[in-house]
């Protein structure tokens, strides 16, 4: 059982923890206190106890039984350095963390830069996304991350028009790009969009083309690791639900028959689902599916896009090796590999609960189909990691376990946590703003007091924003984006500090042999061996030499 509680840091959880240390169910109104909304303060603060100078502190030191990521252990070393760059030497006073490079790049002929291993989660139609993306985008932007436009943008946009079934105007899918183009600096950061059926069907991609040139990264939707179907919102307009099933979705209960509809005039429903469609339900092979596949990526190839990637599920092995594969041989520079566990908006809770593959099962194997078509001779396609992400040690293990093809780790729910924390906040101090920027507080509740009472003392991230974008600009920067801004600096810094406990200065020196695993199981699972026997062959030379 995960614990409710850390002392050592102050941070509780409300309701009942995920492994990634997020309450299962994330509330945008809520006061506090998980690690990652006390990152969004307090930053790298939060890397050490709290109370200094009154209190001595021990680790738990948890012997997980299980088989996620909590069962692999970060291994240390006594001697030597490896990846440091930019003329410094292996002296003891160049060896330090912050002199750690986690920088990284991906793609094939067009390589995209971040400042840190980090991506989001697809932010699609669900109004959270729609809510809060002025936070998560600038945020995101300014400290040089990408972003993923999530599917079904366009579609459920009351505002955007269709012409002959495609796409003319699509204001909200225009906002988001706009917004985070806006903030972006140094060419750091980029901005995928997702398609999936309806996408397609409604004619995204040449829009995008068309307004955007190729400054997009083109993302294809197999599936994610909440769900095994499409994805879906919630909605409590009538009206609403019937304009949503005329743009082609599948409405529950249907909208349109005169049943619900006395039944909704009744109070009895309350609300609609919406649910997007199953992909390739049209290929009955596995050939069939390659080549309707290829025939979409040459087909928005055609078009003009010149990066695409693939986001996959947690599906079994044969979908997984399917991913890798194709993507290899589409020259794709970017495959996303979600395992179960990860979140969502919306999704059928037992779904999410019961089925496909947990993350660091699905994870491993990626990485042994990814050595078989190395030793194969192709071309490897550049990874992602998603699927119950949170902390710095995440990053650490998901890097580390996917040497040397994982480039980035994907965060859902994180930096969503930011974004609410710094709205309610921001709302208290502007209540005039609270509606357009979805703030929930009235006032700041104990647990934000304790940081600070003004947005300056609060966010301990609130000057490094402001040498990025100037004490002018600083009134347009929401404080959800500085509140992602001062969580990213925690997990950056967090990270560093576990890269130079192993002496790797720079992300592609990890490896899977900077890990032990902390029980059998997880040992028989990933072939990273238990802690009393990693490097055992040497420590044993080292006594009989």
């Amino acid at each position: 059982m995960i614990n409710k509680i850390n002392d050592a840091i102050g941070a509780v959880n409300r309701g009942d923890p995920c492994p990634s240390g997020l309450c299962t169910l994330c509330q945008s109104d809520c006061k506090g206190k998980c690690e990652t909304w006390l990152s969004s303060l307090y930053g790298k603060q939060v890397l050490y106890p709290r109370d200094f100078g009154s209190i001595t502190s021990g680790a738990r030191n948890i012997d997980p039984k299980g088989t996620d990521y909590d069962a692999l252990r970060v291994q240390g070393y006594t001697f030597g350095s490896q990846g440091l760059t930019n003329g410094l030497t292996d002296s003891a006073d160049d060896c330090i963390y912050p002199n750690v490079d986690i920088e990284t790049s991906f793609g094939n002929e067009v390589k995209s830069q971040a400042r840190l291993p980090i991506i989001t989660g697809a932010l699609g139609s669900t109004f959270i996304a729609e809510k809060y993306w002025d936070s998560f985008a600038i945020g995101a932007a300014l400290a040089g991350f990408p972003v993923v436009i999530g599917e079904n943008v366009v579609g459920v946009d009351r505002e955007s028009e269709l012409e002959n079934g495609r796409i003319k105007e699509a204001p909200e899918m225009d906002r988001r790009i706009e917004t985070y183009q806006r903030y972006t600096r140094n060419g750091y950061g980029d901005i995928f969009v997702q398609l999936n059926v309806e996408d397609t069907s409604n004619g995204v991609a040449e829009y995008l083309i068309e307004n955007y040139s190729d400054d997009l990264i083109i993302e294809l939707k197999w599936g994610q690791g909440a769900k095994n179907i499409g994805g879906e919102i919630q909605i409590k307009s009538l009206e609403y639900a019937e304009f949503l099933a005329e743009r082609g979705y599948v409405i529950d209960p249907d909208p349109t028959k005169e049943v619900t509809r006395k039944a909704y005039k009744s109070g009895a429903i309350e609300s609609f689902a919406r649910h997007s469609r199953l992909g390739g339900t049209d290929s009955p092979t596995v050939d069939d599916f390659k080549e309707s596949f290829f025939e979409r990526v040459d087909y928005l190839r055609e078009l003009g896009f010149n990066r695409i990637s693939l986001k996959t599920g947690a599906y079994g092995m044969k979908g997984l090796a399917m991913a890798l594969r194709f993507a290899s041989e589409a020259d794709l520079d970017l495959v996303t590999i979600d395992g179960a566990g990860g979140g969502t908006g919306m999704s059928p809770w037992n779904m999410m609960e019961h089925w496909g593959v947990p993350s660091l099962p699905l994870h491993i194997k990626a990485i042994e189909y990814a050595d078989i078509l190395e030793e194969k001779g192709y071309n490897v396609p550049d990874l992602s990691l998603a699927g119950g992400f949170a902390r710095e040690d995440h990053l650490f293990k998901a890097m580390a376990l996917g040497a040397p093809y994982v480039k980035l780790v994907c965060l859902g729910r994180a930096p969503m946590i930011a974004g609410f924390l710094g709205s309610n906040i921001e709302g208290v101090f502007h209540p005039e703003r609270r509606d357009v920027i979805n703030g929930n507080w009235d006032e700041l509740p104990a647990t934000v007091k304790a940081a600070g009472e003004t947005p300056e003392s609060i966010f301990s991230g609130w000057y490094d924003v402001e040498e990025i974008v100037g004490e002018e600009d600083m009134k347009n920067i929401p404080y959800g984006a500085v509140a992602l801004y001062t969580l990213t600096d925690k997990l950056s810094t967090g990270l560093k500090q576990f890269m130079a406990g192993v002496r790797k200065f720079s992300l592609d020196e990890l490896s899977r042999e900077d890990l032990m695993s902390a029980n059998r199981e997880v040992e028989r699972l990933t072939g990273i061996p238990y802690m009393t026997e990693a490097y055992e062959e040497e420590a044993v030379e080292i006594l009989k030499s």
